[in-house]
């Protein structure tokens, strides 16, 4: 699988870059998952992003979140693949590399985020616990889940 992967500030982006994330994230939360939520937020200008590409394409991507932004904890959110890429382990790929990330920028923090329930599993094959109850977020069934270290 040939792919490469960027990790920028918000002030990093470029134009089309941030165009394209934008786009990727109102594609799946807002449009195929039939959520109406304002995905902006206000968080992105104080986070890191980190981009994977498939050739040239943008197939997935993560929001790396210092702690005090959304958690006292680090956070990974608005995990996402395009469509046109799932199945391929792509999420895997951009969830492990946001992982990395989090530990090169902050160290070995814990890692807190709101999982969709339906993706349970999936985070827990990375090391993810659930933590408190399930709860509802714009429609959408949601657990917080911690990643010790």
């Amino acid at each position: 699988m040939n792919y490469s992967h960027h990790i920028k500030t918000f002030e990093e982006l470029t134009n089309t870059e941030l165009y394209d994330l934008l786009r990727l994230r109102s594609e799946v939360f807002v449009v195929e998952q039939n959520c109406v939520f304002l995905d902006l937020d206000d968080k992105d200008q104080a986070c890191y992003h980190l981009l994977l590409h498939q050739d040239s394409q943008l197939a997935a991507y993560v929001r790396i979140v210092p702690a005090g932004v959304t958690f006292k904890e680090v956070s990974i959110g608005r995990v996402v693949t395009s469509p046109a890429t799932r199945g391929s382990g792509l999420g895997r790929v951009v969830m492990e590399r946001g992982i990395k990330a989090c530990q090169e920028l902050f160290g070995n923090e814990p890692i807190k985020i709101g999982a969709q329930c339906y993706a349970l599993k999936f985070y827990n094959s990375l090391g993810f616990e659930e933590v408190g109850e399930v709860y509802d977020e714009d429609g959408i069934d949601h657990i917080h889940m911690i990643l010790e270290f």
